[in-house]
């Protein structure tokens, strides 16, 4: 039995209600096929596009003099509390379905973050809606939000994204797991904290949800990471007429590919970094990156991409 920690890209589940809805009920079928088949799945998510648009909300509700204003740490602790009751709702269903008596557990979570980390004075993190170059320096104007380009595909909020520095819940998560509990944790990259001296204290960031996954894989010895995102295969020279998919490759390859600016930075960099971090520590982890739609596929070898300390060294 191997275990598995995977992580659902927030991109990858819709920008409404509905929407996310629908595509979790596939996403569950998967995930709950590869409890069937033996192994122990744990489950954590992003939450870029849900913060943003809460944040927004909450603001615009604020702003109208129709609610309190919200800080972001609350909205990121909401943005896992809606999206863990779908994964928990629709993973209950389909383990009802096949008659698994598994029960389903989401976890708020809390990170520790360095209150020193550089990331605080330079926002990377995209949350939130892609907007035109001309409604994001509207809303620049507007609201004093920070916006930036986002691989192309237009503009997002950025906010900061320090480093994960320990998973407050751990013990917490560590006994759901040992009790036989699908556990759904880290949410969003947890809700960013620091300790003062009157305890922990809430700040306006969101960790990379990757990255955090790396850490809970790491801290909870599994033997994989699963990454699933927008597309179906890392690709190197992307948008290219020389791109080429990467199928396997080693921590030493994966790393020269950073070095050659091969990955966007808040997009595919933080992906490959963590699972550089999960892999580094032991011969035998393995992470992967493919696509929350064909993740049966790449499961059974036909597309996905691998990356382990020592690789195969395979491009297509």
């Amino acid at each position: 039995m191997a275990r598995i920690v995977v992580a659902l890209g927030g991109n990858a589940l819709g920008k409404s209600p509905e929407e996310q809805l629908n595509l979790v009920k596939h996403t569950a079928e998967s995930l709950v096929g590869l409890i069937s088949a033996g192994n122990e799945v744990v489950i954590s998510h992003g939450n870029g596009p849900q913060v943003g648009a809460i944040n927004l909300g909450m603001n615009f509700a604020a702003e109208n003099g129709k609610t309190a204003a919200f800080p972001f740490p609350e909205c990121g602790a909401m943005s896992q509390g809606y999206i863990g009751y779908h994964l928990q709702q629709s993973l209950q269903n389909e383990l009802h379905s096949r008659w698994m008596a598994t029960n389903v557990a989401s976890v708020v979570t809390q990170v520790e973050v360095d209150p020193t980390d550089p990331a605080f004075e330079n926002p990377t993190k995209p949350v939130g809606d892609f907007y035109s170059k001309e409604e994001a320096e509207k809303i620049e104007r507007e609201k004093g939000y920070v916006f930036k380009e986002d691989a192309g595909r237009g503009y997002r909020q950025v906010v900061p994204s320090p480093q994960p520095k320990s998973i407050v819940e751990l013990k917490c998560i560590s006994d759901l797991i040992a009790t036989g509990n699908l556990v759904i944790a880290g949410g969003g990259g947890g809700v960013p904290v620091i300790k003062t001296e009157n305890g922990l204290k809430g700040v306006p960031a969101v960790i990379d949800k990757d990255r955090t996954s790396a850490l809970l894989a790491d801290n909870i010895d599994a033997d994989q990471l699963i990454i699933l995102t927008a597309v179906d295969d890392v690709y190197i020279n992307y948008g290219k007429a020389s791109q080429r998919r990467l199928n396997h490759v080693s921590s030493a390859e994966a790393s020269q590919y950073i070095d050659e600016g091969q990955f966007a930075p808040g997009s595919m960099l933080p992906k490959i970094e963590a699972c550089l971090d999960f892999v580094s520590s032991k011969d035998e982890r393995t992470a992967m990156i493919t696509s929350l739609d064909h993740l049966d596929d790449a499961l059974a070898g036909k597309m996905g991409t691998i990356i382990s300390k020592r690789g195969a060294s395979v491009t297509e």
